[in-house]
């Protein structure tokens, strides 16, 4: 597990990656260092597959495993003694948190969600959806219109069935890794920090600090 410490941090989350590039990617670290630096104190680690050097996740329960021993290691280490504790990730790193949540009671504030795979690409007839509304604790999803695996209209469509400290952040323009348009006229640098301050916002105000 990889910490990005920061000074008076008000709360923490762990933040797991997608499947196809580890905790050592440029998103990650980059999300990493955003959220240090406004006040959260962010851990990453790398699911079992990519640790090894596999390109093939994992199957659901190792992946879900590995989560709560994340959870496990943040609770055990001392920077993070007393925060609030939130949990997410970048696509499927998300949507593993929120099964590992919905499955079993984890000591989390609430999960973040950085584009959640709906969906495959193409096929909205195979929604990854049925547990979220076994999750009881608040719930963030930052997902952009043009999302090819679920766009943030598809997300606000399942609100009415998920607890009512849930939110949709959109990110206007925004594909599977919040991409914009050059027609956006909206710096990429920009959409990031729009990112970056709604997901510590939340955090802020779930946690009451």
């Amino acid at each position: 597990m990889s910490v990005y410490s920061t000074p008076n941090a008000v709360a923490a989350l762990v933040l797991a990656h997608g499947a196809g590039a580890g905790q050592r990617s440029g998103f990650m670290v980059g999300t990493a260092k955003a959220l240090s630096a406004r006040g959260i104190l962010t851990a990453t680690f790398d699911f079992p597959y990519m640790a090894d050097g596999r390109h093939v996740p994992d199957k659901g329960p190792v992946l879900e495993e590995a989560w709560r021993q994340a959870v496990d290691a943040a609770r055990a280490h001392a920077e993070f003694d007393r925060l609030a504790l939130f949990i997410g990730g970048k696509s499927m790193g998300g949507r593993i948190a929120s099964q590992a949540a919905a499955a079993s009671t984890l000591p989390i504030a609430g999960l973040v969600y950085l584009g959640y795979p709906l969906h495959p690409p193409g096929k909205p007839d195979q929604p990854r959806d049925r547990h979220l509304p076994d999750i009881k604790s608040p719930m963030l999803f930052v997902q952009g219109t043009r999302d090819a695996f679920g766009t943030s209209d598809e997300i606000r469509a399942l609100l009415p069935r998920l607890n009512a400290g849930t939110v949709l952040h959109e990110i206007v323009g925004g594909d599977h890794s919040f991409k914009v348009p050059a027609r956006a006229g909206r710096p990429q640098a920009a959409v990031m920090d729009e990112l970056f301050d709604t997901v510590a916002s939340f955090i802020r105000s779930v946690a009451g600090v």
